[in-house]
């Protein structure tokens, strides 16, 4: 017996070929700028949440926070690799060394210095790693979070870094922004490892595998840099990869998984928050009185 459909039954005829070519040209009626949205909501969201972010989606305010702090460790890149003498861009030499941006242990009383150092880069591999990378993740983030939270957990990020390489490598300089980058990549991490079950599950498994790739590979560089190059100059640490990193899957993840939902209410950012206050607090006492590095 023929299923009949409610429509047909109450004589309103039905083309089911015209309601299929309206959803056919719905679909391709949508602009660039949906398009995008929909393959954001994809990556950084789970499924529960991505119809919530494409009603809301649009590019106001843009993505205004990683871009100028894209355009600012690049323009100082430039000044120091053109207008100050180097040997070559390559790895740069003595003039990235004594500016008054990059984190030296001997002046760390100059405090502005442990944010400071995210500006300058040790050559043209390392601000091209670190540019591609927070653009690439930190433009999708921005757009779903907005410029506050990615803010905060970027320049938490540069700020664990410095700190942590400040206790735990106490002789090294640094340089590079990969304690705000590694803080992004953190907690977009958590947030893939924790909504696993609700992506699909070959993109997951791919979003995990790439984040993998990418952080072995760049941390595996730092430590040759560190302990094996015969480069000359200061030795730059890679703790603050790993600063970095943790920042990112604390803080990170409690900004990063909180979409739509009212931050202040949810513990595990107050937890966050004080174990951070902690850290720095305990990281200042260190430097004041503790620290082997001279002054």
């Amino acid at each position: 017996m023929r299923n009949v459909d409610p429509d047909e039954e109450a004589g309103f005829p039905v083309n089911r070929d015209e309601e299929e070519e309206k959803n056919k040209k719905e679909e391709e009626d949508k602009g660039c700028c949906d398009i995008f949205h929909f393959h954001v909501s994809r990556w950084m969201l789970p499924e529960d949440l991505r119809e919530t972010y494409l009603e809301r989606a649009n590019c106001l305010p843009p993505p205004i926070f990683i871009i100028l702090i894209s355009l600012g460790e690049l323009a100082v890149f430039i000044y120091y690799a053109v207008w100050k003498p180097q040997k070559q861009w390559i790895t740069l030499d003595q003039g990235i060394w004594d500016s008054p941006l990059t984190y030296k242990p001997g002046q760390r009383q100059e405090a502005w210095r442990f944010i400071s150092y995210m500006f300058a880069h040790a050559g043209i591999q390392h601000i091209v790693g670190n540019l591609v990378l927070q653009l690439v993740l930190g433009i999708p983030l921005e757009l779903v979070h907005k410029g506050f939270e990615v803010a905060m957990v970027y320049l938490g990020g540069v700020l664990a870094g410095s700190l942590a390489s400040s206790i735990f490598d106490p002789y090294s300089a640094l340089v590079g922004a990969s304690g705000g980058v590694y803080a992004l990549i953190g907690g977009y991490f958590m947030n893939a490892v924790v909504n696993f079950k609700e992506m699909l599950p070959l993109l997951g498994i791919f979003r995990i595998l790439v984040i993998v790739l990418i952080v072995g590979t760049d941390v595996g560089f730092a430590l040759y840099r560190r302990f094996l190059s015969d480069e000359a100059g200061l030795k730059v640490s890679f703790v603050a990869h790993i600063g970095g990193g943790i920042a990112g899957m604390t803080i990170g993840y409690v900004f990063f998984s909180n979409y739509n939902q009212k931050l202040l209410k949810d513990p595990r950012f107050w937890f966050c928050i004080v174990g951070y206050i902690v850290f720095l607090l305990f990281a200042v006492f260190f430097n004041v009185f503790l620290s082997p590095a001279p002054r």
